[in-house]
C-alpha cells in the first residue's frame, strides 16, 4: 500500500506544523505551501491524494481561488478538497447543493453574504458559493470542511474518510 500524500496550504506556519505533526504520525505523506501560486506546482507536481486549504491567506478569498483553479485543472481536479475555515457551514438535505446555495442567495437573511459555505448532510456533497471583488457570483465544488482551529480527531476522521 502506498503512503498518501497530503496537501496543506496555509499563511500560518504553526498551523502548517500542527497539521503535518498529527498527520505525519498517522502515516500521511504532508507538502506544503504558503500560498496559491507555489500550491499550484506542487498539486501538479506531486499529485497529491488530498488538499488542504486555509482561505484567507494573501487575499480574503486566495483559498477559494485555489480550489477553483485546482477543480478546473485537468491535471487537479480529481484531487479532494478540504477547506480549513472559521466560517459557518450552513447543511441541507437538498438534492444539489449548488441550486441550494442559490436558493439561499434569495433569501434576505443571506443575499448579501459574500460567501455561503454548504453541505449536504446526507450525500456529503460541499461546495463553496462567492462573490469577488467585482460582485460575480462563483461556484467551487469542494470535498468538505475543517472547523478551525482544527481538531485532530476531525482532521483524521474527514481525511481517512475521504481517502479510505
Amino acid at each position: 500500500m502506498s503512503i498518501k500524500k497530503v496537501l496543506i496550504v496555509d499563511d500560518e506556519v504553526d498551523v502548517i506544523e500542527a497539521m503535518s505533526t498529527i498527520l505525519e504520525t498517522a502515516g500521511y505523506k504532508v507538502i506544503t505551501s504558503n500560498n496559491k501560486k507555489e500550491a499550484l506546482k506542487l498539486a501538479k507536481a506531486a499529485e497529491p491524494d488530498l488538499a488542504i486549504l486555509d482561505v484567507m491567506m494573501t487575499t480574503h478569498y486566495e483559498g477559494f481561488e485555489l480550489a477553483e483553479d485546482l477543480v478546473n485543472d485537468p491535471d487537479c481536479k480529481n484531487i479532494p478538497i478540504l477547506m480549513h475555515t472559521s466560517i459557518e457551514v450552513l447543511t441541507t438535505s437538498e438534492a444539489s447543493v449548488r441550486d441550494m446555495a442559490r436558493e439561499f442567495r434569495q433569501d434576505p437573511k443571506y443575499r448579501e453574504l459574500q460567501v455561503i459555505l454548504l453541505k449536504n448532510i446526507a450525500t456529503g456533497k460541499a461546495g463553496i458559493d462567492y462573490r469577488t471583488e467585482d460582485g460575480k457570483a462563483i461556484w467551487v465544488p469542494v470535498s468538505g470542511f475543517l472547523n478551525k482551529p482544527v481538531d485532530p480527531k476531525e482532521l483524521l476522521q474527514e481525511i481517512n474518510s475521504l481517502l479510505g
